[in-house]
């Protein structure tokens, strides 16, 4: 069965808030997104299993870039997948 991000296909929305600020944080999208111009149309699974994030495949999770705009900083948050 396929597992589907609930961020990425609209059905939630990321709330968060910057741990050096407070802020709300914004969600930039899915981490694989930004290594490469080609890695958004790769496939989803086999870029988790390149991306540097240990068992994020094997736990169903879908690593979102979050970036705070009041300070600049980012983080990673891994989201579960339905």
């Amino acid at each position: 069965m396929d597992h589907i991000c609930p961020i990425c296909n609209g059905l939630e929305v990321i709330r968060a808030a910057c741990e050096r600020c407070g802020c709300s944080l914004e969600d930039k999208g899915r981490l694989m997104d930004y290594f490469d111009d080609y890695s958004a149309y790769e496939d989803i699974d086999g870029m988790k299993k390149e991306d540097g994030i240990s068992n994020d495949y094997k736990n169903n999770q879908c690593p979102h870039t979050l970036t705070c705009p009041n300070c600049g900083s980012n983080s990673i948050m891994l989201v579960g997948e339905w």
